[in-house]
């Protein structure tokens, strides 16, 4: 009793035994891990931000900052795009129901609680809004238009360790299927050298092309007993002129893909829409 223990974070063991680092988000893992091994009721994340916003209060000015948010948002903020916290810690606190508290490293104001299931998280469909500008938009064209071509394609990049996200398929003239999809900014020439190794035989013609793309996401598991989202969603962006290029959903989460010179106006526009300000 009356000691304070310290432990060094943001390293482990490998698969052999060796001692190596965690990668990024390691101290933050290392935090939960700790916690959970102790079973101790709250692990406290200092970071350089007083908790987790409803948007990114340095694009949008009325961000207002949340008291709880739940394991599952928390998870569809940080992979579309939210750099609050790592996806691997969330995903870790999660399995073993561990409480974390993200605040302030310079103030003692409350910070944001992430746990199971946040007060009052069914009352309103969207909880918060993230941007990612580091995507990119890859069109295959002319690809086969029969069974096995999509699983062909998608597991190359898969056993290239090159995440996509948002994904579209269009049929096109004389046999043939055009496929769009999303990965992060650094991999275009690597999904580029896949796609064409993977249909050397269309590799000779307009093949492959890439362009740069914005990701804003709306997130809430309110939207699970709410409908309209999608369509408030779509209603706010055409209200403000902006294309979308791309859509994706899951239970909680719907993002669209627009050009990178839209993305914070959408970004604001979106967050004002879902009356998410303070």
């Amino acid at each position: 009793a009356g000691k304070v223990v310290i432990l060094a974070g943001f390293q482990g063991h490998s698969a052999d035994g060796q001692l190596t680092t965690l990668g990024r988000g390691g101290s933050d893992l290392s935090a939960i891990a700790i916690t959970a091994a102790l079973n101790a009721d709250l692990c406290q994340i200092c970071t350089d931000v007083d908790g987790v916003y409803t948007a990114d209060p340095r694009l949008v000015p009325d961000a207002t900052k949340l008291d709880e948010i739940s394991y599952e948002e928390m998870l569809e903020l940080a992979s579309s795009g939210s750099k609050v916290m790592q996806n691997r810690a969330v995903e870790f606190a999660q399995k073993f129901n561990v409480i974390f508290e993200v605040r302030s490293s310079f103030n003692n104001n409350p910070g944001t609680i992430v746990k199971e299931e946040a007060a009052s998280m069914e009352d309103v469909a969207v909880s918060g809004v993230a941007l990612d500008k580091n995507q990119a938009k890859i069109v295959a064209s002319d690809l086969p238009d029969r069974p096995g071509t999509a699983a062909k394609l998608f597991k190359a990049l898969a056993d290239a360790d090159i995440s996509v996200d948002m994904i579209v398929q269009n049929i096109g003239r004389d046999g043939k299927a055009n496929m769009t999809f999303t990965v992060p900014r650094e991999d275009i020439y690597r999904a580029e050298k896949v796609v064409k190794e993977s249909f050397p035989d269309e590799a000779s013609g307009k093949l492959f092309e890439a362009n740069d793309i914005a990701k804003v996401s709306v997130v809430g598991v309110g939207m699970r007993s709410h409908s309209g989202v999608a369509a408030q969603l779509f209603d706010a962006l055409a209200g403000a002129s902006i294309n979308i290029q791309l859509v994706s959903t899951s239970e909680i989460k719907i993002s669209v893909g627009i050009d990178p010179k839209d993305a914070e106006a959408a970004t604001r526009v979106v967050h004002a829409a879902f009356g998410l300000g303070q």
